[in-house]
């Protein structure tokens, strides 16, 4: 009897649909809590994965045939989508019907770890040492490796050269967060520039508000999970930070991550923290938009510290073949592989292997360079098998103090109480 225990608790969708699902995966539970022995083809593997986009899945498929040929085998692709990905990965898992090989979300990976259905990898069998170290650290569970790092990418600062330069806002002058802060306020107040914002402020946004608060919380030298495994939340460093994140309502807009960046990209908003993603719709939506990058600037504490995100490659603890699974996994996360995907998927970012990771392809574009850079200075969400559900409480706590709600340190210390009775140390 084989048992699978994932957890199903997902984010506010709508109140309907979650309740129908999660009867629906309670009964799976029920009706197959055994595994039954299925049928092996020592030459196919299975391989569920997020890259559907067209080019993606076009450049995936021609990685995909060097490794059929040289295994003479056949990889056989599911497609998923971010929007239901996970659910189909649960109904596959508790209909014992789960591929061999699944890419997961950075901070999806600790709770299909905890869960036990993804298979353990050889530390010596993987290269382990060869990847950028805080990428390496989802991948692992009381110790032990359950998935490896693809490629990895995070955000920088992007502003716009018209507003900076008819505000009298020069972007060597941004040294710290409290400097950015005043130039977003001479952009909004600039009475030449109507219908303009200083600065792009994330509002509610599920699984997004979440990235701009870390990014806050660890440039003003907080944490949220501490050493021990304890929470944090109520920090004098976190609420500093959050109070900071809503000084910048002030002088900002306030929206969901994709209307800011179409703001952005229309030339009216001064300064967007976003990822590489928006690069490619500035090039066909708005080609003679005036921006540059840069790194996120200092605060009193520390180097501003970005977030940072990734894609990752497991084995399925009961896929039907294992050592051919394990082969696709290490050959997809290997450094030359992977830097010929990111080549051809500028959104991808860079690859998790170490000696890739400032490959010479990036130093001749400008703008990617300092994203690269920027890598220096980035971090994931803590490895925590709770965290979608940490990371909803967040995000409700700051969303308190944006709506004027509660101070930042009532909503942080009543953050803290809750997530201490919720839930146990990771």
């Amino acid at each position: 009897m084989k048992k699978i225990n994932i957890n199903t608790k997902f984010r506010k969708l709508n109140f309907k649909k979650i309740a129908a699902m999660s009867l629906f995966f309670i009964l799976m539970l029920f009706v197959n809590s055994c595994k039954k022995d299925r049928i092996v083809n020592q030459k196919e593997i299975h391989f569920w994965h997020f890259q559907s986009e067209p080019n993606q899945k076009k450049v995936l498929i021609k990685l995909l045939s060097e490794f059929e040929k040289e295994n003479n085998c056949k990889v056989i692709l599911t497609d998923l989508s971010w929007k239901d990905g996970k659910t189909k990965l649960f109904a596959a898992f508790n209909s014992n019907s789960e591929p061999d090989v699944i890419e997961l979300g950075s901070d999806w990976v600790a709770q299909f770890s905890s869960s036990k259905v993804l298979a353990e990898l050889d530390y010596n069998e993987v290269g382990f040492d060869n990847f950028i170290q805080f990428a390496t650290e989802p991948c692992l569970y009381k110790g032990k490796i359950y998935a490896l790092p693809w490629y990895v990418d995070t955000r920088v600062l992007f502003y716009n050269k018209d507003l900076l330069n008819a505000s009298n806002v020069n972007v060597d002058s941004l040294k710290s967060f409290e400097d950015l802060l005043i130039a977003s306020k001479k952009i909004q107040e600039n009475p030449n520039l109507k219908d303009k914002f200083g600065f792009a402020v994330n509002g509610p946004d599920a699984h997004r508000l979440y990235k701009k608060i870390v990014t806050f919380i660890w440039s003003y030298g907080g944490e949220l999970i501490d050493k021990n495994g304890e929470f944090v939340f109520n920090s004098k460093n976190n609420i500093e930070a959050v109070q900071l994140y809503k000084d910048f309502l002030k002088y900002g807009k306030l929206e969901n991550q994709r209307t800011l960046d179409a703001d952005f990209i229309q030339g009216n908003i001064g300064f967007a923290i976003s990822g590489a993603w928006i690069l490619e719709k500035i090039k066909n939506e708005n080609s003679t938009l005036k921006f540059g990058v840069m790194k996120l600037p200092s605060t009193k504490y520390s180097k501003g510290i970005s977030f940072a995100g990734g894609e990752y490659l497991a084995v399925t603890r009961f896929g039907g073949n294992k050592p051919l699974a394990k082969k696709l996994v290490s050959y997809l996360a290997e450094g030359k592989t992977a830097i010929r995907f990111c080549k051809e998927i500028p959104e991808a970012g860079f690859p998790a292997d170490k000696v890739y990771f400032k490959d010479e392809f990036y130093k001749t574009q400008a703008v990617r360079s300092i994203f690269a850079d920027q890598l220096e200075f980035a971090r994931m969400t803590p490895v925590h098998k709770d965290w979608l559900d940490i990371e909803e409480l967040l995000e409700a706590a700051v969303e308190e103090v944006i709506y004027n709600k509660k101070s930042p340190k009532k909503a942080m210390n009543d953050l803290q109480t809750k997530a201490n009775k919720k839930f146990k140390k990771k």
